[in-house]
């Protein structure tokens, strides 16, 4: 019944716009900083205190090795990463296109963040992200992908399959 309503109803469609302009201008507001300050940013204060972090090190010990060997001594790729995944799942969520890729992969980073120590306002983001996700299309439906899937599901998809059919 829950899932009907996210995923069918009009009103939920509004509310889940509002939701998710909301977490767009979050992400979008967190990276712009990142991608077009006057500063270049870099992650790699904020990785060392994450492989400082003996809490991280004790609970999480894989992402720790992740963070340790992965991450920090390719920290210029991932701080170039995180602010334009910032960004670009800001502007997904504010537009509303791709807004169920755009919400994965915020929450993705979310986890990240959580999983690095990092509280702030990551669980309320999360949080309503799953409410975008569980809601699929209805969530963009006030918003470009009322244009965009439509698109998305006849014009490539039908012509990628409709050439394979053929090609057989």
């Amino acid at each position: 019944m829950i899932m009907e309503f996210l995923r069918n109803n009009k009103i939920a469609a509004g509310i889940l716009t509002i939701l998710r302009v909301y977490l767009g201008w979050q992400w979008l507001s967190a990276g712009w900083g990142k991608a077009f300050g006057e500063e270049p940013f870099n992650a790699a204060g904020y990785l060392n205190g994450v492989v400082a972090n003996e809490a991280v090190a004790a609970q999480y010990p894989t992402y720790h090795a992740f963070i340790e060997n992965i991450a920090l001594p390719n920290a210029g790729v991932f701080s170039f990463m995180v602010a334009w995944g910032e960004v670009l799942v800001g502007l997904g969520l504010l537009l509303g296109v791709l807004t169920t890729a755009a919400a994965f992969f915020g929450i993705m980073m979310n986890f990240a963040f959580l999983f690095a120590g990092t509280i702030s306002s990551n669980p309320w983001m999360v949080l309503i992200t799953i409410f975008i996700l569980a809601a699929g299309y209805n969530a963009g439906r006030i918003g470009g992908d009322r244009w965009v899937i439509p698109y998305i599901r006849t014009v490539i998809f039908k012509n990628k399959f409709t050439t394979a059919k053929e090609a057989a």
